[in-house]
Order: structure tokens, then sequence, then C-alpha cells
């Protein structure tokens, strides 16, 4: 005999409330610890050129003065990943569930933060085209993936408080979604300026900032 379909259960939580809190808490302290490392290893390819050591004060403000690019590679990454955080540090806030999804695109992201400092790196040694594409697609990954870890959890509320509404799901949605729309418009801007790439993603840190607030203010 078949069961009814009104006895069919919508959500399946195999974990107690005490077990979502203590896997809630293990997931935040491990992905805290990779978003930490790495935007931490970002400044190790920040390092002066050969002869440095033996510079004068003239030769010593130009080489620290040209290696611009690097400062600039750092503070993008350093940004974009910080915000990142920021939003995952948001979501985790309203998620009080788990799953093995969950878990697993958080690895996914977490694996995609964690190789940031790479083209980090490639970009501020060469920022022709290929590299500024290599760049702007791993950036853009990163927030897509975030993007689509809040929308399983949040997807009719399986995995966040059940009071949440469906404007506020997708308030928190948007955040990640401009970031990585930001990273894939400049692929395309890369083809005919790659200096105005650089400026586009300068863009990202007053718009996260403005985006925020505004988010904060509406709830």
């Amino acid at each position: 005999m078949k069961r009814p379909k009104s006895a069919v259960s919508v959500e399946h939580n195999p974990y107690t409330s005490e077990q979502n809190r203590i896997g809630l808490e293990r997931l935040m302290f491990f992905s805290d610890a990779v978003f930490a490392i790495a935007i931490t290893v970002l400044v190790l390819d920040i390092h002066l050129p050969v002869g440095g050591e033996s510079a004068d004060n003239n030769q010593l403000l130009a080489m620290l003065l040209g290696l611009w690019h690097k400062y600039l590679a750092y503070l993008i990454s350093f940004w974009v990943i910080g915000l990142y955080w920021i939003n995952h540090h948001r979501k985790f806030l309203l998620i009080k569930k788990f799953d093995h999804l969950l878990l697993s695109l958080n690895v996914l992201l977490l694996m995609v933060i964690a190789f940031i400092p790479f083209p980090t790196a490639v970009i501020s040694e060469n920022g022709n085209r290929t590299a500024t594409i290599f760049y702007a697609l791993i950036m853009a990954l990163a927030g897509l993936l975030l993007a689509i870890l809040w929308l399983h959890a949040a997807r009719k509320n399986a995995l966040v408080d059940a009071r949440l509404s469906r404007r506020h799901r997708w308030r928190e949605a948007s955040g990640p979604l401009i970031t990585a729309a930001i990273f894939l418009l400049s692929i395309g801007v890369a083809f005919f300026d790659e200096g105005l790439v650089r400026i586009l993603w300068i863009l990202i840190l007053p718009v996260s900032i403005i985006t925020g607030v505004r988010r904060e203010a509406a709830y």
C-alpha cells in the first residue's frame, strides 16, 4: 500500500538540534581558518626585488613604488576574500541546520578561496589578458559557489530560520552574485582594455559597502 502524499515529509534532517549546533560550529571554525590562511598568504607574494637589501634611499623608494601592481592585486584580493567571508558569516548566522550537500558545497567554496592566492600571484607578475581572465574567473567562481550554497540552504527555508521571508532570502543571495557578475563582466572588458578592468574591480569596494549598508537597513 502506498503512503499518502500528506504523510511524506518535504524536509529530511536526521540530526538533532544539538548535533546541528555542533556540526555548524565545526563547519564555521574550519571555514574561518581557511579564509584566514588564504587572506594571510596573499602578502607572501610581495617582496623586494633582488638588490633591495643594499639599495640607498632613492633606489629603495623606486623599488617600493615599482611594486604598485602587487599592492593593487593584494588590495583587491584581500578585500574580495574579506567580502566573501562577511557574506559567509552572515549566511551562517541564518542557517540553522546542515545536510551533506551543504557541507559539500562549503568544501568546494573553501577550495576556491584557498586557491585565490595563486591567480593573485599570476596577475601581480603578468597583467596581460590571459592573467586577467584567469583571475576574474576564479573570483567569480567563488561568488557563484557562495550564492549556490545559500540558495540550497534557503530553498523552501529547508536549512534556515523558517520565519525568513522570500525577500530576505533573495537579498542574501544578491551580495555574492553582484560581486561575481562584476568579475564576469570584466572578462569581456579585458578584450578591449585591460587597464579598465582594474578600475572595474576597484568599484567592488564601494559597491559592496553601499549594498551591505542598504541590506542591513532593509532588515
